[in-house]
């Protein structure tokens, strides 16, 4: 099993980091950082095993026939990863598409 992320989704890691600490969310960029890694690791370490929800209509502009699964960072927040599934020489493969949060896109789902 492997997960590759859009470089989409990498940019907006980045930016996110960015985003956190300007807004004080976190007082040191640091922080911040440390929390963007550690949602990173989180996704790449559990999201084969998460319950895998099919994405709506809306989110088809990111891709076609997507799935979503949830992550809670805390009791404020919850980020909701939109992914495909391919199979590459037997493995599975999940290609992260998109990234956000449950106050951007709550609506939606």
């Amino acid at each position: 099993m492997r997960i590759i992320f859009l470089p989409e989704t990498l940019d907006y890691f980045n930016e996110l980091t960015t985003i956190l600490y300007k807004k004080e969310y976190f007082g040191f960029k640091e922080s911040a950082l440390s929390y963007v890694d550690s949602l990173i690791d989180d996704i790449k370490n559990s999201l084969h095993t998460k319950v895998k929800k099919k994405a709506p209509p809306f989110f088809d502009k990111y891709g076609k026939g997507m799935l979503y699964a949830t992550f809670r960072k805390s009791k404020n927040t919850q980020w909701f990863v939109f992914f495909t599934i391919y199979e590459s020489s037997g493995e599975s493969v999940y290609l992260v598409r998109y990234i956000s949060n449950n106050h951007v896109i709550a609506q939606h789902l």
